[in-house]
């Protein structure tokens, strides 16, 4: 079977994964999905030899089946073990007690699991415009540690520029640091307003194939690197597969707690659970940012300003990726804009999902920002494992789950190094983590920050989106980045 992916905003357009990695944002401001009865299905034999590979030979297992349309299997085993070299990329799994496990996904570049997902994106466009001659400008809004990973990807590749939107005083300096002290052809815009709004900005820009024209001759120029990006949303659904091959036996059901915040590494589980990986329940743990806690209670999708919260990656009211969640459950969301493509009103449910099966997969729970730091505590006290604010979150919303038993097999992700949170760990245990070798070189190098000082738009609901004024700096500044020789 031929493999096409749709826009969650328009059921006619179809393209192969390299046409949606290179596009970024499908037609209509959707996202590329494929269908669910098209995901690709994992034989329960193929699923148990997975327990003698590598974490790139795993990799190349749950990929290929997307992408054999559009690179030969040879080539892409060749990428993926530069993605994932043992030596320099190593990913563990940990008993904590009982039958509960940790995924420790923070030994990557930046510390953080991003780097997963930002590598392979990285490596496949660079094949892909490479093979084609062309060039892109990536265009990336991060609430944390995005923008860190994919900044660190695609530095200095020939092929691509990046410009990455970071919400002001929301993120942590050393967050900021990873994105800001790289220079070359990485250009990070400070953002007055918070990630929904670095989010619709980029958007809109991916959608403004007359400004990509005007600016490259190339109306194609740009493309995401955030998990809007098919290409940074597939290799996400690597994870559980890896973490069951070491721990299971004998098919039995697992259970992921995954922390979340725009859904990329929620959606990745989901479709690991659609590719035949025996996953009995996955919890979805959000911190005070409650949009889909709130909407799996009640059925109603109502998106308010998001908080602050020392899990500061998960700071997302609307996460992008729940239109391919709630698509896979037969329902559809989109944002209604006007003509010029700004915002009017976020998250409107035209039709309703299957809620029910939703609940049946999917376990949700708030972590409260205080209830951060006690786990952080109960954990470092309990087991002497430091978890940082996001792989707190997960343990958190997992034990409640559980109800404090640990005898199925459960598994929560941990996503970040504790050392890119210092005051956080500090402030729970008082004591500071070992600051990582590559963070510790960037806190002595200059920054070069661009800044977008404009408001956004406060709706009624007290809501943000971005504001016309926004959109204009932002493409004021991408006429100073790429300015044409004369």
């Amino acid at each position: 079977m031929q493999l096409r992916y749709h826009s969650t905003n328009n059921r006619d357009e179809r393209a192969t994964f390299r046409k949606a990695l290179m596009n970024g944002l499908a037609s209509n401001y959707g996202l590329y999905m494929l269908w669910k009865d098209e995901i690709p299905i994992l034989r329960a034999p193929l699923i148990r030899s997975m327990r003698t590979m590598s974490y790139a030979e795993i990799a190349l297992q749950v990929l290929f089946p997307y992408l054999k349309e559009s690179i030969p299997k040879n080539k892409l085993k060749v990428i993926l073990s530069d993605c994932y070299p043992k030596d320099h990329f190593p990913t563990n799994v940990i008993r904590v007690t009982g039958n509960t496990y940790l995924l420790m996904l923070t030994a990557g570049p930046t510390y953080s699991f991003k780097d997963y997902a930002a590598r392979f994106f990285a490596r496949m466009l660079n094949h892909f415009l490479t093979v084609s001659k062309r060039l892109k400008v990536v265009l990336v809004a991060t609430s944390g540690d995005t923008g860190g990973a994919v900044a660190d990807a695609l530095y200095g590749l020939d092929n691509v520029s990046n410009v990455i939107l970071f919400p002001k005083s929301t993120i942590s300096d050393r967050q900021r640091r990873q994105m800001t002290t790289l220079g070359g052809n990485i250009y990070a815009i400070e953002v007055n307003g918070d990630f929904d709004v670095c989010q619709s900005l980029v958007k809109r820009l991916l959608a403004d194939r007359d400004l990509a024209l005007r600016l490259f001759c190339d109306p194609d120029r740009f493309t995401s690197a955030n998990s809007i990006s098919i290409g940074r949303l597939l290799p996400q659904a690597v994870y559980p597969f890896f973490a069951y091959s070491r721990i299971a036996d004998y098919d039995e059901p697992l259970i992921v707690s995954v922390p979340s915040g725009n859904f990329g590494d929620l959606m990745g589980t989901i479709v690991a659970k659609n590719m035949g990986l025996p996953i009995s329940k996955i919890v979805c743990a959000v911190n005070e940012n409650r949009t889909f806690y709130e909407f799996l209670q009640t059925g109603n999708y109502t998106v308010k300003p998001s908080k602050k919260s020392p899990s500061s990656a998960m700071n997302v009211s609307n996460p992008s990726n729940f239109s391919r969640l709630i698509e896979l459950y037969g329902g559809h969301i989109y944002d209604k804009r006007d003509n010029e493509g700004n915002i009017i009103q976020v998250g409107i449910i035209d039709l309703q999902p299957d809620i029910v099966a939703m609940k049946n997969d999917i376990y949700s729970q708030s972590i409260s920002d205080i209830d951060h730091y006690k786990t952080i505590k109960q954990v470092y006290d309990t087991f002497g494992i430091i978890l940082e604010p996001h792989g707190a979150v997960a343990w958190k919303a997992l034990e409640q789950y559980l109800n404090g038993k640990h005898n199925m097999l459960s598994i929560a992700y941990e996503t970040a190094d504790p050392g890119k949170f210092p005051e956080d760990i500090r402030k729970a245990i008082g004591l500071r983590p070992n600051v990582p070798e590559r963070i510790a070189r960037q806190a002595n190098k200059r920054e070069r920050i661009f800044s977008i000082k404009d408001t956004p738009e406060t709706k009624e609901d007290g809501s943000t989106v971005s504001s016309e004024a926004q959109y204009k700096s932002i493409v004021s500044l991408l006429e100073q980045f790429f300015k044409k020789p004369k």
